[in-house]
């Protein structure tokens, strides 16, 4: 009884990892009223600390032994800027989990003896303790690298549409710098709060939007805003030759939409494929086996 507790433990477990890696994708009502929500004010970082759970406070004492180790590196940094996240609470959370990792399989062992009397001996535990902790220690890494893919993603929307209202604004004789204003102005999201943040940094510096969307770039790892920045550089500040970069920008990235699109679409029908072969595999070998029982019995 005990073991089929465990066992059912165990299950629940590995599911609730797999949803928590793979979380499902939320409807298309939901996102379209998160989109016109506004944004909630931001809170301070006292409350936010206020906020924290206890398991964070307890892990942020091994941050250094962590940073130690060489996290976060530099790909790790720029998903963390991407997604807001903090550096410390995120290696706390490295820190926690992996400590879950390595008592989890020693605490099963200690059930599996007090309860069902079964002997799992000293190396089952500590290589299923190592290995678990190395799976948990890297598994927020995996969520931060898909939130940032997405958020890339979305920045890359939003430069696709700053640069098409820039050109337009650009043929209706505005300048520059009033054309990026009003462009980036009209989207809503984190990222046009970022490309707005770098332009008024750029107007109360008075210098060139470019270095800083550049830097922007660097800080967040999107190609398309330091790509962009090195073309406008070259193309000095001549309305029509920035006018011009600017459209074979935007064609540019909205024909790499596309293509990524039609990949995951392409992805997707081969992932449906799958569980058809599963179940046709699974039904060949349910017809095939008794018939080959029948001849191994004779033979």
């Amino acid at each position: 009884m005990i073991v089929m507790l465990l066992g059912a433990l165990f299950g629940a477990g590995a599911t609730a990892l797999v949803y928590g890696l793979r979380p499902p994708r939320p409807a298309l009502a939901d996102v379209l009223t998160a989109l016109n929500t506004p944004a909630p004010p931001a809170e301070s970082p006292a409350h936010e600390a206020d906020d924290a759970e206890w398991a964070t406070r307890l892990g942020k004492r091994a941050v250094p032994l962590v940073r130690a180790l060489g996290f976060p590196t530099l790909a790790l940094r720029a998903d963390l800027a991407v997604c807001g996240t903090d550096e410390e609470q995120h290696l706390a959370g490295k820190a926690v989990c992996a400590t879950t990792g390595l008592l989890a399989p020693w605490a099963a062992a200690l059930l599996l003896r007090l309860g069902a009397g079964i002997a799992a001996g000293w190396w089952v535990p500590l290589a299923g303790s190592l290995a678990l902790a190395v799976v948990l220690f890297f598994a927020p890494d995996l969520s931060v690298h898909r939130q940032a893919a997405r958020r890339r993603r979305e920045m890359r929307h939003c430069l696709s549409l700053v640069l098409d209202l820039t050109v337009i604004a650009l043929a209706g004789g505005a300048g520059v710098q009033q054309a990026l204003a009003q462009a980036v102005a009209a989207p809503q999201g984190w990222a046009a709060a970022r490309l707005r943040h770098a332009l008024h940094v750029a107007q109360l510096t008075r210098t060139s939007p470019w270095p800083h969307l550049g830097d922007l770039g660097r800080q967040l790892a999107v190609g398309d805003l330091t790509e962009l920045a090195s073309t406008l550089n070259l193309a000095g500040s001549e309305g029509a030759k920035i006018r011009g970069s600017l459209a074979a920008k935007a064609r540019a990235m909205r024909r790499r939409r596309i293509s990524e699109a039609d990949g995951d679409a392409q992805a997707a029908t081969e992932q449906m494929s799958l569980p058809v072969v599963g179940l046709f595999a699974a039904f060949l070998l349910l017809i095939g086996y008794p018939a080959l029982a029948h001849v191994m019995s004779i033979s």
